[in-house]
């Protein structure tokens, strides 16, 4: 009734395709990417931030939307 069995188990190594990514790469690339980015945005991020005046652009924006709804007001009453 005993029986042995034998089974014999092969693992193959798993190849690489051209259309495979290699995840390895990709992160050194994202890495460098991200290094010349942070050289870049403190070498021209704050110079264009600190041309912008926030509140005169709000204050500026504000007086459109007041016009436009003078405009407005305006066209609807001709």
């Amino acid at each position: 009734m005993d029986t042995l069995s034998y089974v014999e188990v092969r693992t193959v190594a798993k190849k690489q395709n051209q259309s495979e990514t290699n995840i390895q790469k990709v992160r050194q690339q994202n890495a460098q990417s991200a290094q010349s980015q942070s050289g870049a945005q403190g070498q021209f991020g704050t110079e264009f931030a600190s041309e912008t005046d926030a509140q005169q652009v709000r204050q500026k924006n504000q007086q459109a939307e007041a016009r436009k709804g003078q405009n407005a007001g305006k066209s609807g009453n001709q």
